[in-house]
């Protein structure tokens, strides 16, 4: 192994995994269509290794937040309709139309510029408008609707709409009422409306049923393992396993303690495990003294603060032939589920993938 070749952490990318949570929601929402959302680099996983497995899967549709993140993804899909989540600022329509990407349109104002963009350039252009129906985030909120509902003829001018869309707010909690409330508003809006394809559901929306799909459903944090809703058992399949190499084995004894600050103190005579991982590399602070890695298969509690380039595990219960200093101790992925990791970070699944840097290799297994 030459010197380039050794690797401190790594984040194995399953992309037959990404490719088979695809096409379970195909399953469970056909006939509605599926779309690919790949915004903040395919959740950390490299947008364009997951872009190209879930096209080969048959997605020929994407979603990104970013007008960059399109610019990037283009070349990767050239013939594929690519969503816009932003929207469709002025400074970005010379960019959106040169590259061909679909804005989300999130108020009157946007419509308004899109409109002139294509009277600008004697077109029709295709555009989705995002219409809010609780999260008041982005989005036409009522009274904009009420305004397009009484003047789409003029205010749509120019403008094909391809997708009226809305977005749930509890769809992690199946029992939320406000489920409902969102589905009952964004039929009343879809009637006050020309007809055209309509999409609501992302991956806990998918888990809800049927009456959320409408014509076509945008999962993300499904496609990449995520236990959106908390099931006992996780229908989707495990995508990304993060794993730092063991680079030190030390003993010490009842009382002396480990790491910054001295936070955690033996009980008892201990084996700590020093781990090529930290916060550096976009592992979560928080789990200092709080969560846990495996090795073979088996738990360690991680004890001692997170540091920069180091997270150190106690391992004195594990089996001795499972121990030594080229072993992986993994920190999500097969026997660490996304949610323990992230609720031991006081955190969600969605910002434990996001958060790691380009420091940690992503190494793709399955590729297309």
């Amino acid at each position: 192994m030459s010197d380039l070749e050794f690797e401190a952490a790594r984040l194995t990318v399953r992309l037959g995994a990404v490719a088979s949570n695809y096409r379970l929601c195909q399953r469970l929402i056909g006939p509605a269509a599926v779309a690919g959302v790949v915004k903040a680099d395919g959740y950390g996983l490299g947008a364009a290794q997951v872009t190209r497995a879930l096209a080969a899967a048959g997605c020929d549709t994407f979603f990104v937040a970013r007008m960059e993140e399109g610019v990037r993804l283009r070349p990767v899909v050239p013939n594929a309709r690519i969503f816009v989540l932003d929207g469709g600022a002025p400074d970005t329509i010379p960019a959106l139309l040169s590259h061909r990407l679909t804005p989300v349109l999130n108020s009157l104002a946007e419509i308004a510029g899109w409109s002139a963009a294509a009277r600008e350039t004697h077109s029709e252009l295709e555009a989705a408008i995002h219409l809010d129906t609780g999260m008041s985030r982005l989005g036409l909120p009522g009274e904009e609707l009420s305004t397009l509902a009484r003047e789409w003829k003029k205010r749509l001018e120019g403008i094909r709409v391809v997708l009226w869309m809305s977005h749930l707010a509890c769809a992690d909690d199946p029992a939320a009422k406000m489920n409902a409330m969102q589905l009952d508003r964004f039929r009343t809006a879809l009637a006050m409306l020309p007809p055209a394809p309509a999409s609501f559901a992302s991956s806990g929306g998918v888990l809800l049923g049927k009456d959320y799909a409408f014509d076509l459903v945008r999962p993300g944090i499904g496609l990449y393992g995520g236990n959106v809703q908390n099931a006992a058992k996780n229908p989707f399949a495990v995508a990304a396993v993060l794993h730092g190499r063991v680079l030190q084995l030390r003993r010490i004894e009842k009382g002396e303690t480990v790491g910054y600050g001295a936070t955690f103190r033996a009980k008892r005579p201990s084996l700590i495990a020093t781990v090529a991982l930290g916060y550096a590399d976009g592992l979560m602070r928080a789990i200092g003294n709080r969560g846990a890695a495996a090795i073979a298969g088996k738990r360690a509690p991680i004890v001692g603060r997170v540091s920069m380039d180091l997270t150190t595990l106690d391992v004195t219960d594990l089996p001795p032939a499972a121990l030594s200093t080229d072993a992986d101790a993994e920190f999500f992925g097969d026997t660490i589920s996304l949610e323990e990791a992230a609720k031991a970070a006081d955190t969600a699944a969605y910002e434990i993938l996001t958060s790691l840097t380009p420091r940690v290799p992503r190494v793709y297994e399955g590729a297309a």
